[in-house]
């Protein structure tokens, strides 16, 4: 829900409204010469004109960069407790082909939840071994596939998983690598929709019976038991409950591996970005370090040895690499009881493309994108164009006071979970993703046409309605302006 305070306590109106937050914008966002927003090289006006609006764009330099940033930290803070690491890219942030090369080719394996994210990931050439397959009501049939696939680690989410897992395995004649998803009853201090370790929801199972669930994997041939596995929430900025959650996860891996080798501890994701610049995550090295540093004390108190760590951000590396952009319709300015006036900025997109204010009060930031300008800063609501009283894209930021129809704004921040949560309410086909990087741009994912929509209704299609529709971005069938980036 849109917040119900007229201006946030965390707001505060700027010198410049104009100005990019380095913490919030991809790191290649600059103005050019004639002000007009620039990501990758590519300015925010070419790319509405060549691909039209609501546009996602993507930086991928930035995102590449953030992918190895986020393996070095790790594998930094490993080794300094004398220990390794997996990181696994979490693809429920947003999925694609090129996204997938991206984090491998970075060193990550890939972490998926559906059979569709399993496609995706095998498709575009992930290796099945540095895969883990996620989820808590996996199909007997998305189990056998992965299986088949080779994927490396299953986590197992509930007992009944365990012997579909040992079945599809055996009948495979394989040894599968399981992992236990265990609720370690830590609850991140985040929204309570997005804490998922506490007990009362539908992850995993109980700190208490994960002895006995640990101990019935080993029960079977088929399986191989690589390790526990927990998930505290997302939008994280700092190691406390990362550390909070190792401590007690410890308790049970100490017991089951003084019984046999317990070769791995997976905690999972979560780490947070800056939406507004009001947000501070600590800086991921610091993260690492912390939770690292708090295994091998808990590991130390134990007398165990120290396990190969893993762990799946997606937020933390494709969030910032992303913007959207929108074309301004209407501006009405609005009194607020005891406050200032508030502008209602409507865009041409909405909870079709970004659900996540509607979903958890989420907080973004929006600049002018086309130009600058020195008007004073006035307060808006960038409101989308949905049938719907709740679809606000940004609660509330600062644009200057000559905000008005046809200006281009950009979002910042959205490359996780916007896309991946897209929709069709009111009929709004979705919008495509365009890559930038070194002053060129592709399209990485299609957008859909109104005939896309059409073909999907089995009646209509039966009787050949059609309607005639092009958008910006399927009228343009090159790869890239001025040729595809490597």
């Amino acid at each position: 829900m849109a917040s119900i305070q007229p201006v946030p306590g965390w707001l505060r109106a700027p010198d410049d409204a104009n100005a990019l937050a380095p913490s919030v914008w991809p790191s290649s966002a600059h103005r050019d010469h004639d002000g007009r927003l620039v990501v990758g090289g590519v300015s925010a006006a070419e790319l509405a004109e060549r691909f039209g609006t609501p546009l996602y764009v993507v930086d991928e330099s930035d995102a590449r960069a953030r992918a190895a940033r986020m393996l070095a930290a790790f594998e930094a803070a490993a080794a300094s407790v004398g220990t390794s690491v997996t990181v696994y890219y979490a693809g429920k942030a947003f999925l694609s082909g090129a996204i997938v090369r991206w984090v491998t080719e970075a060193g990550l394996g890939v972490d998926v939840c559906t059979g569709g994210e399993l496609a995706v990931a095998l498709a575009a050439g992930a290796d099945p071994a540095r895969i883990g397959f996620h989820g808590n009501n996996k199909s007997v049939a998305e189990i056998e596939r992965a299986v088949e696939a080779g994927v490396g680690t299953i986590v197992i989410d509930s007992e009944i998983e365990i012997d579909r897992v040992a079945d599809a395995a055996a009948r495979a004649g394989r040894v599968q690598g399981v992992r236990l998803r265990v609720n370690s009853g830590v609850h991140a201090s985040t929204h309570e929709f997005l804490a998922t370790a506490h007990e009362d929801q539908k992850f995993g199972v109980t700190l208490e019976r994960a002895v006995e669930i640990g101990t019935r994997i080993r029960g079977f041939d088929s399986l191989d038991l690589v390790g526990l596995h927990c998930h505290i929430g997302s939008q994280i900025f700092d190691s406390a409950g990362f550390a909070e959650s190792a401590e007690r996860l410890l308790v049970a891996h100490a017991e089951l591996a003084r019984l046999a080798p317990l070769p791995e501890l997976n905690l999972g994701g979560g780490f947070g970005i800056a939406y507004p610049s009001a947000d501070e995550p600590a800086p991921i090295e610091q993260i690492a370090l912390g939770i690292a540093t708090a295994v091998a004390d808990g590991c130390r108190d134990h007398g165990v040895p120290v396990p190969k760590l893993a762990f799946e951000p997606g937020r933390a590396i494709i969030g910032p690499a992303g913007v959207t952009l929108y074309t301004v319709g209407t501006v009405k300015p609005v009194p607020l009881d005891g406050g200032p006036w508030r502008h209602y900025v409507s865009v041409d997109g909405g909870m079709s493309d970004n659900i996540r204010t509607a979903l958890y009060g989420a907080d973004y930031t929006v600049r002018l994108a086309g130009r600058v300008s020195d008007e004073t800063p006035s307060l808006v609501r960038v409101a989308g164009k949905h049938c719907e009283s709740g679809d606000i894209v940004v609660d509330a930021d600062y644009l200057p006071h000559d905000v008005g129809p046809g200006d281009l704004v950009a979002v910042a921040a959205t490359g996780a979970y916007c896309w991946s949560l897209a929709n069709n309410y009111n009929h709004v086909p979705r919008r495509p993703v365009v890559a930038v990087r070194d002053g060129m741009a592709r399209v990485i994912v299609h957008g859909e046409t109104e005939d896309d929509l059409l073909s999907r209704d089995a009646e209509l299609a039966a009787s050949g309605s059609s309607i005639e529709t092009e958008s910006p971005e399927r009228s343009d069938t090159s790869d890239a302006a001025g040729g595809a980036p490597a």
